[in-house]
């Protein structure tokens, strides 16, 4: 079996979502650790936690994949007494690098974005128009339904402990768009495209009021629910992509949303 690294490892998950689709704001990529730093185990999460780094050191894991970056902005101290240096200081002390694949896999074929339609049941995906990546995507359900009874089968496939239902009126749902975490700014764009209804996260108020005089039905199963298959499915595509190497490969299946119905 072949040595793996750190490096060979960034490059595999590049293949799958380049760090050129990432948006101008977000932060993919190498946050900590070294490139040329040996790999014999990697542990595959959507947020670097204190859970997350316990898990992986428990673990002996000397790299963990993670969805969302650790690091988005510059930082102008880092301060043991606070979390995000303590997360970093327990990093650095532990040879634990972290790598973040963000909204350059929320893009790519094959992401976040058609993880989510597939486990929602769409069929005919597509971009978004003429365009060759788009952050969301376009679907359409085998057989139409109500807004309550699309909500009730989101729920149920993403095994989301709530979700909730902006109602745009009394119309069936044929046509759907959906991004996973925080995609409501796309909503009125998957309308224009012939969406009926938007599946997304993170919905506020006034957002959801534009749906509604949009006519388009938007289900908001979280940021959590909406984005945390994508965990299983990047673990199984570092197996196949490193299967020639001596690397074991780990998913978080523990990891749980902050929010829960009270």
């Amino acid at each position: 079996m072949r040595k793996c690294t750190v490096q060979i490892v960034a490059d595999v998950i590049n293949r799958l979502a380049p760090r050129r689709l990432a948006e101008d704001w977000d932060n993919p990529g190498l946050l900590v650790g070294e490139p040329s730093a040996d790999v014999k185990k990697i542990f595959v999460c959507l947020d670097v936690l204190d859970d997350t780094i316990t898990r992986a050191i428990d673990l002996d894991a000397q790299l963990i994949v993670a969805h969302h970056p650790l690091i988005f902005h510059a930082i102008k101290n880092v301060r043991f007494d606070l979390p995000h240096g303590k997360k970093l200081e327990r990093l650095i002390k532990n040879n634990l690098a972290v790598f973040a694949a963000h909204t350059n896999l929320d893009i790519a074929e094959g992401g976040v974005n058609d993880v989510l339609a597939k486990r929602i049941g769409l069929v005919d995906v597509k971009m978004f128009g003429d365009e060759e990546f788009s952050l969301g995507r376009l679907g359409t359900l085998e057989t139409p339904m109500t807004a309550t009874d699309f909500a009730h089968h989101v729920k149920k496939v993403l095994n989301a402990d709530n979700v909730r239902l902006v109602d745009a009126g009394d119309f069936l749902i044929s046509k759907v768009g959906v991004c996973g975490g925080a995609g409501a700014d796309i909503i009125q764009k998957a309308k224009f495209f012939g969406a009926q209804a938007f599946v997304t996260g993170d919905v506020k108020y006034h957002e959801a009021q534009a749906a509604v005089e949009n006519k388009i039905h938007v289900v908001d199963a979280g940021h959590f629910a909406t984005e945390f298959p994508i965990v299983h499915v990047l673990a199984e595509y570092l197996k196949a992509e490193l299967k020639n190497f001596d690397v074991e490969i780990v998913e978080d299946t523990a990891a749980k949303d902050f929010f829960s119905t009270i």
